[in-house]
């Protein structure tokens, strides 16, 4: 048993597939996130949808833009601070 026809028959039982061929496509299928034959899979990949996906991304550039608008505050504090000291100095 090696390769994907070893691992394919090693779980053939739990997932009643028969035949060697089938079993290999439809895990090769099932893999590839295409949908598997005779209707196995359902063409669902494992993952996140894409409505999902665009939330995603959009969640991710909020956060970058909010890191740098933090970048930029706590520069704005640590000049305003200095210019307090330099100025109580004076």
């Amino acid at each position: 048993m090696n390769g994907l026809f070893g691992w394919c028959s090693s779980i053939k039982g739990s997932m009643s597939l028969s035949g060697r061929r089938s079993s290999r496509l439809r895990l090769r299928s099932a893999a590839q996130g295409r949908p598997c034959v005779n209707g196995f899979g359902q063409g669902k990949r494992a993952g996140l949808t894409s409505t999902e996906r665009e939330r995603l991304k959009q969640l991710e550039r909020e956060n970058l833009e909010l890191k740098r608008a933090n970048e930029i505050l706590r520069k704005a504090a640590a000049f305003f601070a200095q210019a307090e000291l330099d100025r109580r100095l004076k």
